[in-house]
């Protein structure tokens, strides 16, 4: 059966995985962790990706980044990739590929799944009971969203500056986000879309797709997500919790 071709479009937030071959490790120390992180932002520079959230696992990698072209997303892939590769079999003096041969990849509604897909990504560390508390994981993306935390690595996401226009505010509506666990029909939908290759979001979005494309995508996610409060009722409802 033929391999159903990527779909990336210039200025559409993509939410991507990358794992290790057989689902082995890819990262073995502190410093491959580093490496790795110098060369995600080298990529970025060289293909002008904005990152808006990410998390480093032993043995996959998430990003979730919006692309100035088409051909961006499999350049910064392929850069970092072989960068990360190479210096991996030399410093553990290893041969042979480290990556499955296809990244997964899917577009998203930024309206309706993109802060659903940062709080996907950030929360991975908890679903694999590496820790209870995503700010307690050094590799991703959640100490910058979430604390205020400088990384050099991240572009903001318009829909998450509009959460408040206080930087410490907004982190503030950013943590309440995580005060709840993802619903199942959430990650049904996440998870469904990027096994499929297929973009992550509702009927009008999923017509322009198509459109652009020139074409039907033919698994689309099932369910709806869970409605986000509008900013200024997270910050009223976030002020009676300790943050």
């Amino acid at each position: 059966m033929p391999r159903r071709p990527r779909i990336h479009l210039p200025g559409v937030p993509i939410h991507l995985v990358q794992r290790g071959h057989n689902r082995e490790a890819c990262f073995f120390s502190d410093e491959d962790y580093l490496a790795y992180r110098e060369w995600l932002g080298d990529a970025l520079k060289k293909t002008g990706c904005a990152l808006h959230a990410y998390v480093l696992m032993t043995n996959h990698v998430h990003l979730l980044l919006t692309s100035p072209s088409a051909a961006a997303v499999s350049q910064l892939v392929m850069s970092l990739g072989r960068r990360y590769v190479q210096y991996v079999n030399k410093t553990y003096r290893r041969t042979g590929t480290l990556w499955d041969s296809r990244y997964k990849s899917s577009l998203v509604h930024a309206d309706d799944y993109l802060l659903l897909c940062q709080r996907y990504i950030e929360l991975n560390p908890v679903r694999a009971a590496m820790t209870d508390d995503p700010a307690h994981y050094r590799w991703s993306s959640y100490r910058a969203n979430g604390l205020g935390q400088a990384d050099a690595l991240l572009t903001p996401h318009d829909l998450y500056l509009a959460l408040d226009g206080d930087p410490a505010s907004r982190q503030a509506v950013y943590r309440f986000l995580f005060r709840s666990e993802l619903d199942q029909a959430a990650l049904t939908d996440i998870r469904l879309a990027l096994d499929q290759g297929q973009p992550l979001g509702k009927g009008r979005f999923i017509d322009q797709v198509e459109n652009m494309l020139g074409r039907r995508c033919e698994v689309r996610p099932r369910g709806r997500p869970r409605k986000i409060k509008a900013p200024s009722e997270l910050k009223g409802q976030q002020q009676a919790l300790p943050i």
